[in-house]
């Protein structure tokens, strides 16, 4: 015990002193990677897009080294943040792609809402593949409804709506409609109200209620203009433009439209301007990705070398405690082995007693039977058949017999009668001279009647005949398992087969009674299965059970064939 803990203490000394220096370099990249990230967005925010790619491509790389997922992740987003506002939008979806990638290994709701809520931007907005964007929106809800957001609760489902609006589903975009209304107030801000205002005039004018359609639309331009929401007022009266149109009302639908050309081509002058201000920028764009790639490959490079050097200082303490491990395991799996063998040993030694047990009651039982079912015919019988005949004499001769003789007479048929009746069921005759299949179809005779009937197949020619010892031990086998049938089944049919396989003899005795579970020990025990089956474990055979409540059961008994000697 004292070596294992030396072992013990040993290992965690060489992981503590070859992991303190490392994490300790972790740590302060991690610091510097989360400042710089924090620089690129406010610098992103002011519109500085080359400076927040270059801190933002500094904070990846030192991120990537951490292996710390929520900083890579933030990394990513940030690049693609740049990518989105310089109108990049094939390069914003890699990267927010890659950044939800790594976000998806950490806890972090908030980081995968803001991913899955921009690629579902991209796929709206950019690509206007509305199936995915809404699906990626419904993503980013599941997160803030996760993290309890309520803000961003009500700026995803602002998204959601406008998503189903755009194609028409106005059904579907109707609910988040009516959340934003109900908590936009509380939990919105001055952002999403131009969108707001249009969404509803869009719902509106959906619905053909034209002053509510016009209220909201001029009150979304109203905040469009007093706020600094050029986008969503671009489309705010390219939205009311089309409901004029719809309703007939050309003239100002033409001024709105050309009000919503004027904004669209301001805004895409300004991201030209934005483009032609980060010219370098655009030149470096695939060299930046491939740099990452670069950056991977080499943080990989590192991990295994560092992985290596680690190993090569365990190396002494792990195989010595692997070889103590193994010599503890293989020791006590060898104490187990040794006490299992003895238990097993134990366990079979009392089964074959127990076995042994019941196959000498069970043969004793049928020696007797032999020689009682014996003495009944040949003395018995005998003496009872004399005593007839001799009264059957004195009748004869005295034509004036008393009642008390015929009385007699008649008494000692019907103990005739009896006895040979119980001679043959504790030995049958007809197993005794022709054999076991003339008697298993005579016992299939008998108990066969208006409720249950019993069919008799066999594949063996009847005149067949075994040794005397096993033709007994199968006939009593086959009596009880048909009781069993007349006793417990509630049968109506029931089917006895027989044919000889390879030496041996197969019996399958088949019932469409109520079955039973052939795993309830007590119910096998009940129907005296348990002594069938050592009878069959003395003459090397196997029965297989099978049956299914309501359904019925089958029984398939193989047993290696006695012939006589």
């Amino acid at each position: 015990m004292l070596l294992k803990k030396v072992l013990f203490a040993l290992i965690l000394l060489l992981t503590f002193s070859s992991n303190t220096a490392f994490a300790h370099v972790e740590k302060e990249e991690q610091k510097k990677a989360a400042a710089l990230i924090k620089e690129a967005v406010d610098l992103m925010k002011n519109g500085n897009y080359e400076k927040s790619l270059v801190k933002s491509r500094l904070a990846l790389s030192l991120a990537l080294s951490s292996k710390d997922n929520n900083l890579i992740a933030s990394a990513y987003n940030t690049i693609a943040a740049n990518f989105d506002q310089l109108s990049e939008f094939d390069k914003a979806y890699l990267y927010y792609h890659k950044g939800l990638v790594y976000a998806n290994k950490t806890n972090n709701d908030l980081l995968k809402n803001w991913l899955n809520n921009n690629l579902g931007n991209i796929y709206c907005f950019d690509k206007k593949q509305y199936e995915k964007g809404i699906y990626y929106y419904k993503k980013s809800l599941e997160f803030s409804t996760k993290s309890r957001d309520s803000s961003q609760i009500v700026f995803t489902k602002l998204n959601l709506t406008w998503a189903h609006f755009d194609i028409e589903q106005f059904d579907q975009g109707l609910p988040y409609l009516n959340y934003i209304n109900k908590f936009h107030e509380k939990h919105g801000d001055s952002t999403t109200v131009v969108a707001l205002n249009m969404l509803n005039g869009m719902y509106y004018s959906h619905k053909n209620d034209c002053d509510k359609a016009i209220f909201y639309f001029e009150n979304a331009i109203k905040l469009g203009i007093e706020g600094d929401e050029k986008s969503d007022l671009s489309y705010s009266y390219h939205e009311y433009a089309e409901f004029l149109n719809k309703n007939g009302d050309y003239e100002n639908a033409y001024k709105n439209l050309t009000i919503y050309n004027a904004i669209t081509d301001q805004l895409n002058n300004e991201a030209k301007h934005n483009k032609s201000n980060i010219a370098g920028i655009n030149l470096e764009i695939d060299e930046f990705k491939r740099e990452i790639d670069k950056i991977e490959s080499e943080l990989k490079t590192k991990e295994h070398k560092f992985l290596h050097e680690q190993s090569r200082n365990k190396k002494i303490v792990i195989v010595l405690v692997a070889v103590l491990i193994m010599l503890f395991f293989l020791f006590y799996f060898y104490a187990q082995n040794v006490k299992l063998k003895h238990k097993n040993r134990l366990k079979d030694l009392r089964s074959k007693v127990q076995e042994n047990t019941i196959n000498a009651t069970i043969n004793g039982q049928e020696l007797e039977r032999k020689k009682i079912a014996s003495f009944l015919h040949d003395n018995i019988s005998a003496l009872l058949s004399s005593a007839g005949m001799h009264l059957f004499a004195h009748i004869s001769q005295n034509p004036t017999t008393s009642q008390e003789i015929i009385k007699t007479k008649a008494i000692l048929e019907e103990a005739h009668d009896q006895v040979r009746n119980l001679s043959h069921e504790l030995m049958p005759s007809l197993l005794a001279r022709f054999g076991l299949f003339d008697a298993l179809e005579d016992l299939c005779d008998k108990n066969s009647n208006s409720i249950l009937n019993f069919k008799y197949i066999s594949a063996v020619e009847r005149t067949t005949r075994y040794d005397e010892d096993f033709e007994m031990k199968i006939y009593f086998i086959v009596m009880e398992l048909l009781n069993n049938i007349i006793k417990h089944s509630d049968a109506i049919e029931a089917q006895l087969r027989l044919k000889e396989n390879n030496d041996s003899l197969q019996i399958d005795i088949i019932d469409n009674g109520k079955g039973f579970d052939a795993n309830k020990f007590q119910i096998v025990e009940g129907f005296g299965l348990s002594q069938i089956t050592a009878r069959l474990n003395n003459l090397q055979g196997n029965i297989d059970i099978n049956s299914t409540l309501e359904v019925g059961t089958s029984i398939k008994i193989i047993v290696p064939i006695v012939h006589r000697v």
